[in-house]
């Protein structure tokens, strides 16, 4: 099926010139290669999903996934008429994404917490370490963000007067060190609790064995105060041995205290489970239906499934509705996605005090009520259903959406060099290097995706490479460059399958492109299968798109293969010859 076909027309035309992102700064590390450059015009990105033909809003419909893509462990809260989202991003830098919306359904990125690279230092760890579930509260006047540095400095609390930022630094929370997936909870006489999941006393009973435990907290001096109390041993039922109970949040409801969690693993077997208290610190006994929250009970053979979902938030509107947004993901094959973890939306019920997402059995919604709320225009940036967006790099930052791996190190990057171009220095750092690669990249939101981008590049020595990059982990990517061969310019596709594949990659194809001029280059996803097509500059007038590579294996770069919590990230790539070496 051609593009044309399926893609969204009204959308081809968005341009998008965002001020706000992170500028170009220099942080010190690995010197440019040889001082070669590889600049990249624009990069236009596409997609939709088979379940476009089937999921078709009314006007007074929303679609889901609100926010398509990696989006995952989604906190939210209201402040008046207004409504703020986060999200974890593991070591991508910025990190933490912050949304704002006054619907629950056009969501805006209004900025990036983690945006300043002294505010945490992820080193060299994998690309799903780093920032885990992030939960955002606000009260008189400040906005709360309490987070888990996995293996680079344990649970922190950073603060914000404008939710857009600047954000403090982190304050750290040593009692909580063990511990993931903080929660502030803000009681109506004023004090203040954190929750977080935690080793259960004692040795574990068995693997994945956690607990929810709870301590008071003192918001104006950010640290935690008195004894830590346990709120959930293991889960539910501890007699079925349940696993990973995390995410946890409490919400006060008609005077009882509701403790939320995720439970089973971020995998099929995820839930949301519910628990109910006369007190902040219990206790708590469970909900007569539990979960809350699952898709694990259908049919995995049904269309267009939605699985895996869990890790909600609730949020209450002012005409006293109840809405939750969850993780959930669109596999293409049986466990297989490459997009990560989206954000979805839906309604709670309440049924004899207790709480309810999706019923015994019930399918996710792919289009929904919308809230009871005034309809807002549709956001610049589109997050849900069939779209396209443009990057023009013509602005002083990037939107705020574009990420890299870790920190940045060493002054790799420009916008404005020359004006209207990303221009990427070539670096000794490959993308299994556990560094920080001169790799711009943006979220695939969708199983069919198509991302092009106009370069401009000449390598000289062998080994010099600048293209595009797909990329799940630092062992599961694909290269799609322009390098030198002999005397030839070449287009090379290459490809790192596990961790015992060679780190620089295995070489999959090459096609000789012509030796001057810019090129473009694109990459195609088809669910599980990716394509790898290049044209000159005669493109613009209708020229063929030659492929390098065909029907290459997706499913390298999806969250199962890798054993990630990442979705696949697609961008601007180069690479000095030294790399690797």
């Amino acid at each position: 099926m051609g593009w044309a076909s399926w893609a969204p027309r009204a959308a081809l035309g968005l341009v998008l010139t965002l001020a706000s992102g992170l500028a170009p700064a220099s942080a010190g590390g690995a010197e440019a290669g040889a001082g070669a450059v590889a600049r990249f015009g624009w990069l236009d990105y596409q997609g939709s999903d088979p379940s476009d033909a089937v999921a078709r809003p009314g006007p007074g419909d929303y679609r889901n996934p609100i926010l398509a893509g990696y989006y995952p462990d989604p906190s939210i809260t209201r402040v008046g008429d207004d409504y703020y989202l986060v999200h974890s991003t593991f070591t991508w830098f910025p990190g933490l994404p912050v949304f704002h919306s006054r619907d629950l359904v056009n969501w805006t990125q209004i900025g990036n917490a983690i945006d300043r690279p002294g505010m945490l230092d992820f080193g060299s760890l994998g690309l799903s370490r780093g920032v885990f579930a992030p939960a955002i509260e606000h009260r008189d006047g400040v906005f709360y963000i309490v987070n888990t540095c996995v293996d680079c400095g344990g649970n922190f609390v950073i603060t914000a007067r404008d939710p857009a930022g600047p954000w403090s630094d982190p304050v750290w929370l040593p009692d909580l060190e063990e511990g993931i997936d903080p929660s502030l909870f803000f009681d109506d006489d004023g004090r203040a609790y954190l929750l977080n999941n935690g080793p259960p006393p004692g040795a574990p009973l068995y693997d994945g064995h956690r607990a929810i435990w709870i301590q008071e907290f003192d918001a104006g001096a950010l640290k935690t105060v008195g004894p830590r109390q346990l709120l959930v041993d293991g889960g539910i039922d501890p007699s079925t041995r349940p696993i990973w109970i995390e995410g946890p949040h409490i919400i006060r409801k008609d005077g009882h205290y509701y403790l939320i969690a995720a439970e089973g693993g971020t995998a099929i077997n995820h839930s949301q489970v519910v628990l109910r208290a006369d007190a902040p610190m219990g206790p708590y006994v469970p909900g007569p239906v539990n979960p809350i929250l699952t898709q694990r009970d259908l049919d995995p053979d049904r269309p267009h499934p939605v699985t895996s979902a869990g890790h909600a938030d609730f949020v209450e509107l002012p005409n006293g509705e109840w809405w939750a947004t969850f993780l959930a993901v669109r596999p293409y094959e049986g466990d297989y996605y490459n997009t990560g973890r989206d954000t979805y939306l839906l309604p709670v019920r309440w049924v004899d005090g207790w709480p309810r997402i999706t019923q015994p059995g019930e399918a996710i919604a792919l289009t929904h009520a919308r809230p009871g709320l005034p309809a807002q225009p549709p956001a610049p940036v589109p997050t849900s259903g069939p779209f396209a967006v443009r990057d023009e790099f013509d602005g002083p930052a990037l939107p705020p959406y574009w990420m890299m791996a870790r920190n940045p190190r060493g002054d790799w990057y420009s916008l404005t060099e020359d004006a209207g171009f990303l221009t990427l220095r070539l670096t000794p750092v490959g993308l299994s290097d556990h560094g920080n690669p001169a790799f711009w990249a943006r979220r695939q939101q969708h199983m069919n995706a198509l991302v092009t981008t106009e370069m401009h590049f000449a390598p000289v020595r062998p080994g010099d490479r600048a293209g595009l990059a797909a990329v799940q982990s630092d062992e599961y990517w694909y290269r799609f460059t322009v390098e030198r061969r002999g005397k030839d310019r070449v287009a090379q596709v290459a490809m790192r399958d596990g961790p015992q594949a060679p780190a620089d990659g295995r070489l999959l194809a090459s096609l000789p492109v012509p030796d001057d001029g810019p090129l473009y280059l694109r990459i195609v996803a088809r669910g599980g299968a990716y394509d790898f097509l290049v044209a000159t500059d005669a493109a613009a007038a209708g020229e063929e798109w030659r492929t390098v590579l065909a029907g290459a294996d997706g499913k390298i770069l999806s969250t199962k293969a890798a054993n990630s919590f990442i979705g696949a990230m697609i961008g601007p790539f180069a690479q000095s010859a030294t790399a690797g070496k």
